[in-house]
């Protein structure tokens, strides 16, 4: 289960990895994106906490209207701690 303590932590963590990726010239170590974006995602907050958070501080969370964007196959999947890699 992941605490709230965690999940500021992804939802901080994940606008500091935006903000590097938006300064970045380029990305030349392979996989890092996708290990950084594993990590953290395992706490990242769900729609459904997203609306509970919103009903219970709607001048600081709006509630999630967005759908599952059609190029993510299953935005319910779990994702995996310790992904394999399929590169080599």
């Amino acid at each position: 289960m992941t605490t709230p303590v965690e999940r500021t932590k992804a939802v901080v963590d994940a606008r500091i990895f935006l903000q590097m990726l938006s300064n970045a010239e380029e990305v030349t170590i392979r996989g890092l994106v996708q290990s950084v974006a594993i990590g953290l995602l395992k706490h990242y907050p769900l729609n459904v906490e997203l609306d509970a958070s919103a009903s219970t501080l709607p001048e600081v969370w709006a509630h999630p209207t967005a759908e599952c964007p059609r190029e993510l196959a299953a935005c319910t999947r779990v994702v995996p701690l310790f992904p394999t890699r399929t590169d080599e």
